[in-house]
């Protein structure tokens, strides 16, 4: 059988000592390949709140992933991503290092001079970032 099981399924087979679980943890942790494969995200559900959207490229969400590890191979840490909330339009890029003049070159370059002013940028998070970037754009 390929692949690591975790403790419960050890459990069924009927082998068991005192530090299974915490050692199958341990294990599973270490390896690569259960880091790649096993789930994402373990958040319990919340309530959805709806945005309302006038029209196409009118409302960018901004968000900078990272510092991801490992590097790319030109030595880039971080993401930025920008999502038209209407069209779910993508744009996105990654530095070496994020700062608040890049995001907003990049926003001028990629995002104002191709599809016009928004109507609204909003930020996953950092408001003196977002003043930042506010300013430089």
């Amino acid at each position: 059988m390929g692949g690591h099981m975790l403790a419960r399924k050890i459990m069924r087979i009927g082998y068991f000592w005192l530090t299974m679980e915490v050692d199958c943890c341990q294990i599973v942790q270490r390896c690569p390949e259960c880091q790649m494969l096993g789930d994402l995200i373990h958040v319990p559900p919340s309530e959805l709140h709806a945005l309302t959207f006038p029209w196409p490229f009118s409302i960018w969400g901004i968000d900078v992933i990272g510092k991801i590890s490992p590097k790319s191979s030109s030595g880039h840490e971080y993401i930025l991503v920008v999502v038209d909330y209407f069209t779910k339009w993508l744009e996105a890029t990654s530095y070496a290092r994020s700062t608040a003049a890049k995001v907003a070159k990049f926003i001028r370059l990629h995002i104002i001079c191709r599809y016009g002013v928004p109507h609204e940028l909003i930020f996953d998070r950092g408001v003196n970032f977002r003043g930042e970037v506010d300013t430089l754009i």
